[in-house]
Parts: structure tokens; C-alpha cells; sequence
């Protein structure tokens, strides 16, 4: 008996079950069943567009000069601070000049040394070139032999090369002694530009390398910050939208209550490369944009960002960018390719080609679908140049009625944008 109890109820769970998932099905195919899709609408009409493009960079001066020092030693002047207003052919900074001095007196003694060898090797040259003058006589006369006269010539000779050597190495002398001396000038340093001294390395007691080959340590910077560029990196794929004399809106984020008007003057042909080889690698390219409106609250290396108006159109026909959709079209979306098909450059075009845009036409609560054109956009909207007409009327949202549940003959009941918002604040807080 307790078995026969188990089996029948164990047969009445399972057809409990079956009544579930039977209810389950058939009220999931009413659901997708249900009323038309609430959507919202909005007619064609004109309006001016501006593409731009959106970048980040910092600020920077035209003109800029590293001050470094060519003179090695110990500061013992530093004549200005950080923030201070400098003119060109001003006192910087003055070196300790002690090591250099003595090299000065060095190479001074080695040159008046070489000049004095000259005196020598002139007078070895006259009484070399007399004896050969007296020789020659001699041999002519045949009281000196042929013997004799070869070595007061050869004597002549050696003090030849012997004068013209020293008068090389007066020469060599005298072009290190310049050296030094401009060594010597070095350790005073002068301001190259007028300006503003935008960053201080040292201070005064500290000791600084330098070289007249290389570069030696960098002292200050002093920028003109009377005209100011905004230095940005714009994505490889929207430079090619950019031209010399584009218009440019700056935002810099110190001063956030100022927009400041710009221009494009120059566009890098150099890539800046991110992650090379990567999943993450970023190509970026240079842009300048020179500001027109000066701010004195500027500061070299501020962080800005900038929209650069790359075309503008006035009077076209627009619609709101959400409402643009791609039509689903297998050659379009990539779909893949058959391995039959022999064509390969068939199969490669048709990878390459751009998917056909296309928007919901509204009307007596159904849509149509309908592919366009499109040109230009802006932040909101997007220009069409063919496909449309003004006053027709397209849907513009939600997004997944827009792009994946809406089909040609769809039923539709339009419905207000604050009234959507309302529902799904009421769903929320449910």
C-alpha cells in the first residue's frame, strides 16, 4: 500500500509540473503577443549643423628656451625667482669662475710660450739661410765641396719647417686660448628672450655641469607667454577631418567659467604610438591650435580640452542621431563568408562596405522602414542628404525599438519621452 501511495503521488507531481510549464509557455507567447510598441516620434526638419572633434591636451607657450649652463662650477648669483619677468640681455645667473680663470692663465702662458718659439725658429731660419747663401758662394768658387753644400741646405730646410711649425702651433694656441675666454664669458649667463621664467632648477650655491658639446644642466625656462598654444592629440581616425584654419572652442579646466577661442595652424604628420603591439594600441596625431583670446590666468602645461569645428551647414534637412539605425543585411554585417565562392576580392568588398542607414517612417501607428543618406552631425543630430523629407515624421526612441524590435508594418502607439520617464521611475521604486 505505502508503495502504490508513493507512485500516484510522484505521478501527480509530475503532472503538477507539465500544468507549469504549459501555463508558462502559453503566457509567454501572449506576451510577445502583446499591444503595440511605445516609442517616440519627431518630424524632419532644418536646422545648421557643426561637425566637430573633441581632443584633450595642455597649454603651451610659443616660444620657450631651456637655459642650460656651458661652464661647470658653483652659482654664486642667481637674479631672478620663479614667476619673474625677465627682458632680453638680462643678468641670470653668474658661476663661480675660479677653475676656468685657471685654465685661462694656463693656456695664455702656452700661447705666449708658442710666440716666443717663433722668435727662435726665425732666427735658426736667417742663420740656416745665410750659411747657405755663404756655402753656395764657396762651392762656386771651389773652396767648399759638394758635401758642405748639402748640409747647409738641408740645414735651411729643417729651419723652414721648424718656423712655419711654430707659427701653427701660435695659431693653435691662440684658438684654444678664445676657447677658454668664451668658457671664461660663460659663467656669467644673460637671458636669450624677454619673458616670464616659467620653471627654476637650481638655486644659488648649487653646483651645475656643463659642456660646450652637450647640453649641461638645465638652470631655468623662460616662455613668452604673450601668445599661447593649445597642444592636443587627436584619434588617427578624426585628423583626417581636420584642416589648417578650422575653428576651435578651449576649454582649460583651471578655468572653467572661460571659453576661449582658437585656430588650427598646425597638424603633425608623426604618429604618437601607445601600446605598440597591443590589444590597447592608440594611434594619436599632434594638433596645434594657436589662442586668440588671451587669459593672463594661462599657465604652461595646463590640462585643456578643445572642439575643433571642422564643417559647418546651414538649412539642412536633420534628424536626431538615435533615430539613424543600419540596416541588418547579412553582405553588410560581415556575415560569413561561404567557402565555395571562388570570387575572394567579391568576398573582400563586400566585407569592406559600409552598412546602408536607414530610419522608422511613422505613420496611422505603423512604420516603414526606409534607407537614407547621411552627411554630417553634430552632438544631437545628423544631416540627411537623401531618403527624407521635411515634416515626415521618423521614430526616435527607445533605442531597442529602434535598432532591433521595430520591423516594416509593426504596430506602434507613440508615447511622450516625459511620460516614458515617468513609467520607469514609477518601475523603479516598485
Amino acid at each position: 500500500m505505502a508503495k502504490k501511495s508513493s507512485r500516484k503521488g510522484l505521478i501527480i507531481t509530475l503532472a503538477v509540473l507539465l500544468l507549469i510549464v504549459a501555463a508558462s509557455i502559453v503566457w509567454f507567447i501572449a506576451g510577445r503577443k502583446e499591444g503595440p510598441v511605445l516609442v517616440s516620434v519627431e518630424q524632419v526638419n532644418t536646422r545648421t549643423i557643426v561637425q566637430s572633434v573633441s581632443a584633450i591636451g595642455r597649454i603651451q607657450p610659443e616660444l620657450m628656451v631651456k637655459v642650460s649652463s656651458e661652464a661647470s662650477g658653483e652659482i654664486i648669483f642667481l637674479g631672478v625667482r620663479d614667476g619673474d619677468t625677465v627682458t632680453r640681455g638680462q643678468l641670470l645667473v653668474r658661476i663661480q669662475p675660479d677653475i676656468v680663470e685657471t685654465q685661462l692663465s694656463q693656456t695664455r702662458a702656452s700661447t705666449e710660450s708658442t710666440r716666443l718659439s717663433i722668435g727662435v725658429a726665425k732666427a735658426e731660419l736667417d742663420k740656416s739661410e745665410a750659411d747657405l747663401k755663404r756655402i753656395g758662394d764657396l762651392y762656386k768658387k771651389e773652396y767648399a765641396s759638394k758635401e758642405e753644400l748639402d748640409r747647409a741646405r738641408a740645414a735651411f730646410e729643417s729651419a723652414t719647417v721648424r718656423y712655419a711649425q711654430s707659427r701653427a702651433d701660435y695659431q693653435r694656441a691662440q684658438g684654444a686660448l678664445q676657447q677658454t675666454q668664451a668658457t671664461a664669458n660663460r659663467t656669467t649667463i644673460f637671458s636669450p628672450m624677454s619673458g616670464v621664467v616659467t620653471f627654476l632648477g637650481v638655486e644659488s650655491g648649487e653646483k651645475v655641469v656643463g659642456t660646450a658639446q652637450m647640453q649641461g644642466t638645465e638652470m631655468m625656462r623662460i616662455a613668452d607667454l604673450r601668445t599661447m598654444n593649445s597642444w592636443v592629440d587627436v584619434d588617427e581616425n578624426d585628423v583626417a577631418l581636420i584642416s589648417v584654419g578650422d575653428t576651435a572652442r578651449v576649454r582649460v579646466d583651471a578655468l572653467p567659467d572661460a571659453t576661449i577661442r582658437g585656430v588650427v595652424y598646425e597638424i603633425s604628420h608623426s604618429p604618437k604610438v601607445s601600446g605598440q603591439g597591443t590589444q590597447e594600441e592608440v594611434v594619436n596625431f599632434q594638433v596645434r591650435i594657436r589662442l586668440i583670446d588671451h587669459d593672463p590666468r594661462m599657465r604652461p602645461g595646463m590640462s585643456c580640452s578643445v572642439e575643433i569645428e571642422t564643417e559647418s551647414k546651414s538649412d539642412v534637412l536633420s534628424v536626431p542621431i538615435q533615430a539613424v539605425t543600419i540596416k541588418q543585411d547579412a553582405t553588410a554585417t560581415g556575415a560569413p563568408s561561404d567557402p565555395r565562392v571562388e570570387d575572394k576580392k567579391q568576398q573582400m568588398s563586400q566585407r569592406k562596405a559600409r552598412p546602408e542607414s536607414m530610419v522608422w517612417i511613422y505613420g496611422t501607428n505603423t512604420v516603414q522602414a526606409r534607407a537614407v543618406k547621411t552627411g554630417i552631425s553634430d552632438d544631437g543630430f545628423i544631416e540627411i542628404v537623401s531618403g527624407l523629407k521635411k515634416g515626415e515624421t521618423v521614430v526616435v526612441s527607445p533605442y531597442q525599438a529602434v535598432s532591433k524590435l521595430l520591423k516594416s508594418g509593426a504596430q506602434v502607439r507613440v508615447e511622450n519621452p516625459e511620460a516614458r520617464k515617468d513609467r520607469f521611475r514609477q518601475l523603479r521604486q516598485e
